[in-house]
């Protein structure tokens, strides 16, 4: 468990309340923009009825006057009372027009002057229900005009084609006005939406950020569960996710139980068979169990071991401050070869703490500080630096001696278990072994190389807290 696993939980909660706060915001958005489409489309259509109700008004009194039989035209206008008919080129137009002659008849508005209104029917305009086209078309000096027309058959008067026009700019103004206050309005109610949402996904998440914290906070090792209150429907989760921990450090402590029991239950056979085999002086048969019995104590050894480390890489949130540590080493490593005037140099930042157990911590430098003593001739420095490097934080710590040092051949032998270039030094051949497993099983890594002083150089590499 390390630190940046931690922070990436309290990242991905912050990443849902702000993936929910934009998911809501864009479909808002696009809610409130299609309603505003619609609602445009709707007024739009709403005023284009009331535009063309005022038409069918002046239509329908042209229509009256065509079918009188005396001085249509003029009774006519003076009958629509609206005087834009006959100002020039108003955008208000009125046109009859006789059909069935040789050549069509055609009385208008003043206000055409001297043009003429298209006819709807030569346009493919379709019929309406009440027998009138309507539609928008180009009039005089390209003026955009609504137009109403209607065929009117009076028998053996003849057949005439009546149509009114207004001008349109007052439909677009009217329809621009709505739409600006539609915009303020709609505008207004997204800003209010948004506050409010981001209210909601804020607080109304707050027990999930909590939860999150939390995790982080455990997986940091600043806390071994999750306190406080949570909401009702927040608070199952909370207690399976306790409940989960216990289990996980109950599993954790029967496995080093049965870890050690095991080691007891096969130590004790197989030192009762090595004493028997010794006992029997050059028996070969003797000293071939005594050689496999060796054998099996260091497999055993081995397998316990990684189990044990295992076991205790399944805790949850253990740190481990590095200063202490490689301090009491130190002293402790100087009194054992005070006879020899190993002097140890200590280099270590205060604020650095490991991502992991006391005891491996100690386990790892203490066999890395020992053999470099072993080696040393006077001189033996270990140095602690702190690396926030990505994906993660690490610490590294560098043990170097002023020994002989080893050939790029021998440092790959000297990591192998069991295996030691020199007899007379005392040892098993397991240490730089142990260190290498125990490093892999927390993420880290082991690297051997000159040291700057003359001597043998080892980069240890751990997860940092």
């Amino acid at each position: 468990m390390d630190q940046a696993a931690a922070k990436n939980t309290s990242m991905r909660g912050s990443s849902l309340a702000l993936r929910l706060f934009m998911s809501a915001t864009l479909w808002t958005v696009a809610i409130l923009f299609v309603t505003g489409f619609v609602l445009s489309s709707i007024y739009r259509q709403a005023v284009e009825r009331s535009y063309d109700r005022r038409l069918g008004v002046y239509l329908r009194t042209l229509v009256a006057e065509v079918a009188a039989p005396e001085e249509a035209t003029e009774r006519a206008t003076q009958s629509l009372g609206e005087p834009l008919f006959d100002l020039p080129l108003s955008g208000w137009y009125w046109q009859v027009t006789r059909l069935q002659s040789a050549k069509p008849e055609v009385r208008s508005s003043r206000s055409l002057w001297d043009g003429g209104l298209p006819r709807l029917s030569e346009l493919n305009i379709a019929l309406g229900a009440d027998g009138t086209r309507r539609s928008y078309v180009d009039g005089p000096e390209d003026q955009h005009l609504r137009l109403i027309e209607r065929a009117v058959d009076l028998g053996d008067d003849g057949r005439y084609l009546v149509s009114v026009a207004g001008d349109s700019s007052e439909i677009d103004e009217e329809t621009r006005s709505f739409d600006r206050a539609l915009v303020i309005t709609l505008g207004t109610l997204i800003i209010v939406i948004l506050f409010t949402t981001m209210f909601q996904v804020r607080f109304g998440l707050a027990p999930l950020k909590r939860i999150s914290e939390s995790l982080a906070a455990i997986r940091a090792g600043a806390s071994e569960r999750l306190e406080g209150r949570f909401p009702f429907e927040i608070a199952p989760l909370a207690r399976e996710t306790n409940a989960l921990i216990d289990a996980n450090r109950e599993i954790v402590e029967r496995a080093r139980t049965h870890v050690g029991n095991l080691a007891h239950a096969l130590k004790t056979p197989l030192s009762v068979i090595v004493n028997e085999a010794a006992a029997r002086g050059e028996d070969p048969l003797a000293a071939k169990v005594i050689e496999q019995a060796d054998i099996m104590r260091d497999q055993i050894t081995r397998h316990l071991e990684r189990a044990r480390l295992s076991a205790r890489m399944t805790v949850i949130g253990t740190v481990t401050d590095v200063l202490p540590v490689v301090f009491a080493l130190a002293r402790t490593m100087e009194k054992i070869n005070h006879h020899r005037g190993i002097a140890i140099d200590v280099d270590a930042p205060t604020a650095i703490r490991f991502q992991g157990e006391q005891p491996d911590l100690e386990e790892m430098v203490g066999n890395l500080v020992d053999n470099a003593c072993k080696w040393a001739q006077s001189r033996v420095s270990v140095e602690v630096i702190p690396e926030s490097s990505a994906p993660r934080p690490v610490v590294r710590i560098v043990v170097d001696d002023d020994g002989p040092g080893l050939t790029v051949a021998q440092r790959v032998q000297v990591t192998r278990r069991g295996r030691r270039l020199d007899e007379t030094k005392p040892g098993s051949g397991l240490g730089l072994s142990i260190v290498v497993d125990l490093a892999a099983l927390y993420g880290g890594s082991i690297t051997l190389s000159s040291a700057p002083i003359g001597g043998l150089r080892a980069e240890l590499v751990l997860p940092a807290a």
